[in-house]
């Protein structure tokens, strides 16, 4: 069922440079980085320290949006850009009230294939590919992902924390891929980085993504309002990750990433 495409050789996982993925890990708590990781990381928290905090209020963000799915009906999931495994994964979530909800996990970071694989060795219906938000075209035929993936049926596809890594023309490109192929009922779920919320902090904070391979391409609420063209937006629309329908208190909550939800009419 797993995609065999990554390989163990730390000359492939590319250890040297830090990778989005295992600085997420290291803001989380996670023990799946490496010292360019942790370096770029703490770039980022000696210039914004409630930055470990946004990371932690993405997740939130993602269980809230999946829940909202399952209980829509939705019992698909494509998580892209999924980063290293975390307490309260999309198929952890979904599997709390839907057992029978697929999910599929994607990430360019083969250590995610890595842990992926030996995290999910038992689940059959769940599972993990390497892939590139830039040639999603390229995924979404895939079989492994299509062993578990019905396009005729609604599925939920998650980009958080990921569309900031890719230019316009790459965004928009994946954006178009993914409505095209999903049925009436399907869900986007988005998140993403903004300066917007502390425009003194964000360009010193930018320079941790800076040292990747990716950069980070900074935009506004009108900008990934855009993102959900053809979609219809629920409430509360695009706001900032911890106001996304809140089931706590959001006094003193960041201000870093924009989320929203689209429901394909």
């Amino acid at each position: 069922m797993f995609d065999t495409t990554g390989s163990s050789d730390t000359t492939d996982l590319q250890t040297d440079r830090p990778h989005p993925a295992r600085i997420y890990d290291y803001w989380l708590g996670g023990k799946d980085n490496f010292p360019p990781d942790r370096a770029a990381a703490e770039h980022a928290v000696a210039v914004a320290p409630d930055v470990p905090e946004a990371a932690r209020e993405n997740r939130a963000f993602l269980r809230r949006a999946v829940r909202l799915c399952v209980e829509a009906g939705v019992r698909q999931f494509i998580d892209i850009g999924s980063g290293l495994p975390a307490r309260g994964n999309v198929h952890e979530v979904a599997h709390a009230v839907a057992p029978d909800a697929r999910v599929v996990y994607v990430d360019n970071d083969p250590i995610v294939l890595a842990h992926g694989r030996a995290l999910l060795a038992d689940n059959r219906t769940t599972t993990v590919l390497t892939g590139d938000l830039r040639d999603l075209d390229e995924l979404l035929d895939r079989p492994q992902l299509r062993e578990l993936i019905d396009f005729s049926q609604p599925v939920a596809v998650l980009l958080l924390a990921v569309l900031h890594f890719v230019d316009d023309d790459h965004a928009d490109g994946a954006l178009r891929a993914i409505h095209r192929r999903l049925a009436p009922g399907s869900h986007l779920l988005l998140s993403h980085s903004t300066s917007e919320g502390n425009p003194q902090r964000a360009a010193e904070v930018a320079k941790t993504w800076n040292r990747t391979e990716s950069g980070i391409t900074d935009r506004g609420r009108a900008e990934v309002e855009r993102f959900f063209a053809g979609w219809e937006l629920l409430e509360p629309g695009v706001d900032f990750v911890p106001l996304w329908r809140p089931d706590g208190p959001t006094e003193n909550t960041t201000r870093w990433m924009y989320a929203g939800v689209g429901r394909k009419p």
